[in-house]
């Protein structure tokens, strides 16, 4: 298994936001730039706007344990920033899953062989 390692310093996420591409759905926006390297470095941001702390960090653990049980579909060498909207308030782990791995495969970082 190919662990991810977190993006934590803020010109990591602005280097992401500014050279990167985005796509984006109902729920979530998913930015991702390459990174020359074996592994990919996941960044989560929920914005204040989406709802109190309470909301943002549960929104923040789906998303993250999302990725966790489908890193293996996503190919390495991408730094990737993931950012909860104010539509996935609420919203169950299926759903923002479904989200993610909708964007994943819209900007073809995921393996469609496997499974």
């Amino acid at each position: 298994m190919k662990y991810s390692e977190s993006l934590k310093k803020n010109r990591d996420f602005q280097s992401v936001y500014k050279d990167g591409v985005s796509c984006g759905n109902k729920y979530l926006v998913m930015y991702i730039k390459e990174n020359k390297k074996n592994r990919n470095r996941l960044g989560i941001s929920v914005s204040k706007k989406v709802g109190n702390s309470i909301v943002r960090h549960r929104l923040i653990r789906l998303i993250r344990e999302s990725y966790r049980l489908q890193e293996e579909s996503f190919r390495c060498g991408y730094d990737i920033v993931v950012i909860g909207r104010a539509g996935a308030k609420g919203k169950g782990y299926k759903e923002i899953e479904s989200a993610l791995m909708h964007l994943g495969h819209l900007h073809k970082i995921i393996d469609t062989d496997e499974g």
